[in-house]
C-alpha cells in the first residue's frame, strides 16, 4: 500500500509525503527479510526516485533490484531492474544505450504477461529515440492498456519531442501540452500539471 500511496502522493503534489512513504516501505521490507517484499519495495522506490529526479538513489535501487532478482531468478523483477536502468540512461542523455536496455526490458516484462508501467516506460523510450531523431508508440499503449494515470506525461513528452524535431510543429506541440494540462488537472495530478 505504501508503494502505491507514494506514487499517488507524488502525482497529487505531496512530494515530501511520497518520499517518506518510499523510505518507509523499503525499511519495512528490509525488516521483513523476505526477498519478494524487498524486490517489490525497491522496484517502486526506484520508480518514485526517477520521478523526483533523484537518479543516484534510483540507480542504487535498480542495482539492488537487479542483483536480488538475479539471485532469486525472478523474471518480472529482472525486467524491472533493466527497465529502470534504461530510464536512467535516457535521463542521462545516453539514448543509444537506453534504447536497447528499455527494449530488452520491455520484451522481458511482456514475456511475464505483465503490462504494468508500459505507457510510462514508452515515454522514456520515446525520449531516447527523439534524442537520436527517431519516434515511439506510447499513446496507443495508454489506450490499449487503459493505464491512464500517465496519460498526461505521454502527451507532454509528445509535445517536447515535436519541439525538438528537425522541423518543429509548434501548433501540434501546443495541442499536446494543452491536452497534458487538461488531463493532469482532471486527474488532480498536481506534479504532472507542474511539469
Amino acid at each position: 500500500i505504501w508503494c502505491y500511496r507514494s506514487i499517488a502522493l507524488w502525482l497529487l503534489g505531496y512530494p515530501d509525503a511520497a518520499l517518506a512513504d518510499t523510505k518507509r516501505v523499503v525499511q519495512h521490507a528490509r525488516g521483513i527479510g523476505q526477498a519478494a517484499s524487498l524486490m517489490f519495495a525497491v522496484h517502486h522506490s526506484s520508480l518514485t526516485q526517477i520521478q523526483f529526479g533523484h537518479y543516484a538513489a534510483a540507480n542504487a535501487d535498480a542495482d539492488e533490484l537487479a542483483v536480488l532478482a538475479e539471485e532469486k531468478d525472478a523474471s518480472l523483477w529482472k525486467a524491472s531492474g533493466t527497465l529502470w536502468r534504461g530510464c536512467l540512461l535516457t535521463m542521462a542523455g545516453k539514448g543509444s544505450d537506453a534504447i536497447p536496455a528499455i527494449t530488452t526490458g520491455l520484451a522481458a516484462l511482456r514475456s511475464t504477461g505483465s503490462t504494468m508501467w508500459i505507457p510510462l516506460l514508452l515515454t522514456y523510450l520515446a525520449r531516447a529515440h527523439a534524442e537520436l531523431g527517431q519516434c515511439g508508440e506510447a499513446m496507443t499503449t495508454v489506450e490499449s492498456t487503459r493505464e491512464k494515470w500517465c496519460e498526461s506525461e505521454v502527451d507532454r513528452v509528445a509535445g517536447e519531442i515535436l519541439l525538438r524535431s528537425p522541423q518543429p510543429d509548434r501548433a501540434k506541440a501546443e495541442g499536446y501540452f494543452e491536452r497534458a494540462l487538461t488531463v493532469a488537472r482532471t486527474q488532480e495530478a498536481r506534479s504532472l500539471e507542474l511539469r
